[in-house]
């Protein structure tokens, strides 16, 4: 165990509550709640109730203490919980005590940082942790609970043990260079690196689909005033969410809705009609909309079939730097005012869907299109994954295509080897074999106090 100090924390979230968790993580785990209570502690996962004292033998409080002793806890070190009422006056008097008694404020993510430090779970298991708590639908939750129990991290440590083993070929090879047969001539080392590399592009496509359960979509939606733009979040939301009328301009700011499209988690954004204008507040809606529309990762172009408009005109019009079949979608809105039957098309390579947003006629077919636009196809084994992997498994996907073009085109033994020991160390990263300080830190800050 690396840590010699104690920490305390509320596990609880802040407000009132019928019970509060306070936790205890630390070699002076023990004996601060033995001074808390008076008492000897109950024993080890067996709950006992005790009375909670403060400095001057007052009773503060009364509940359940729980032990943990190491090594057999979340955190690998003694842990005791404490299980009082859960009102925030006495959660934070309750504190104060322990750090009176001799216990440190325990940092955001620190008892999950001990237990990766000491050996309980690696990084990918810790980082599903805070995934499974910030988890905004039934999908997202089970990849993260599939990412804890081991899932993600089992197939990449299957990966690196082929690619550790394909570098003992490749070792053998430069140190025995005065044998007979050619090792790194014969074939076997490159299917070896192939093997590697598709084993490695197999699990990139998995974490693909945890990274969108993760992060979802941002989908924004743009278009002229009075095209149907809140209509169709309204469709799409299932909730009369945004206001809507026949006065033009009615959306004047941003509206946000986080929802779940076939399984994928979206932040869908109505915006205001773009146009020009000399309505100071309607400006600033505008300029709101033109931002939005920048960091959008799908745009849905929204415009009135019954005024006969080019879809595409409007695009260039209004976003023409954002024009691209990878982040756009047309959508010809009141169908039903038009007699024409809701379908999707191809014009000049964008997605085109006709729909009518006030009777959601083609909604559904444009929520499949949106969902496969992404890639998005979860299966039952899909694991959370976040951007850091991906970007890890990219570096290693770089290395060994460094490795085998210093195999085919240059039979450099050495350059190769090091090819493979720098992808080694990229795809580590992922699990926590190869990680710096700096990254420890910013990983386990953006979780819960308390977590």
């Amino acid at each position: 165990m690396l840590n010699r100090t104690t920490i305390a924390a509320i596990a609880t979230p802040p407000g009132r509550g019928g019970v509060g968790v306070i936790r205890l993580s630390g070699p002076q785990s023990y004996a601060i709640a033995e001074a808390l209570t008076q008492q000897s502690l109950p024993q080890a996962r067996f709950a006992g109730f005790r009375k909670f004292y403060d400095a001057s033998n007052e009773i503060m409080d009364e509940g359940l203490v729980i032990c943990f002793p190491n090594p057999h806890s979340f955190t690998g070190e003694d842990v005791v919980e404490l299980q009082g009422h859960g009102g925030p006056v006495i959660q934070n008097a309750l504190l104060a005590r322990l750090l009176e008694l001799g216990a440190i404020a325990a940092k955001a993510g620190e008892f999950s940082m001990r237990a990766f430090e000491n050996g309980k779970m690696d990084l990918v298991q810790a980082e599903a942790i805070a995934d499974l708590i910030d988890a905004t639908s039934q999908a997202a939750a089970r990849s993260a609970v599939r990412s804890l129990q081991g899932a993600f991290s089992s197939k990449v440590n299957t990966v690196l043990e082929k690619l550790i083993h394909l570098r003992l070929h490749v070792e053998a090879a430069i140190d025995f260079p005065e044998e007979e047969i050619d090792f790194l001539a014969d074939g076997k080392i490159l299917g070896l690196l192939d093997e590697v590399a598709s084993s490695v592009h197999a699990v990139q496509q998995s974490a693909r689909q945890g990274q969108l359960l993760r992060e979802g979509l941002q989908v924004v939606i743009a278009g002229k005033p009075n095209a149907g733009k809140s209509s169709l979040l309204n469709a799409l939301a299932g909730v009369e969410r945004a206001i809507v009328t026949d006065i033009a301009g009615t959306t004047r700011d941003v509206l946000h809705e986080k929802i779940s499209l076939n399984g994928l988690p979206i932040t869908l954004t109505d915006t205001a009609g773009l146009r020009e204008t000399g309505d100071i507040v309607e400006k600033e809606g505008i300029r709101r909309a033109i931002k939005e529309i920048e960091q959008a990762d799908l745009l849905l172009l929204v415009y009135d079939l019954s005024q006969c408009e080019d879809p595409l005109q409007l695009a260039q019009a209004y976003f023409a730097d954002h024009i691209e079949p990878k982040r756009l979608m047309l959508i010809g809105n009141k169908c039903d005012l038009t007699g024409s039957t809701a379908e999707m098309t191809d014009l000049n390579g964008f997605r085109h869907i006709r729909v009518s947003a006030k009777q959601e006629t083609g909604v559904q077919a444009l929520i499949d299109a949106i969902t496969a636009h992404a890639g998005f196809q979860p299966e039952e084994d899909t694991f959370i994954a976040r951007t850091r992997h991906l970007d890890a498994m990219k570096r290693t996907q770089r290395y060994l295509a460094e490795a085998r073009e210093q195999l085919v085109v240059y039979h450099a033994g050495e350059l190769v080897a090091e090819s493979l020991r720098l992808a080694q160390n990229a795809l580590g990263e992922i699990t926590g074999d190869f990680s710096a300080d700096d990254l420890l830190g910013k990983i386990f800050g953006s979780f819960c106090i308390g977590k």
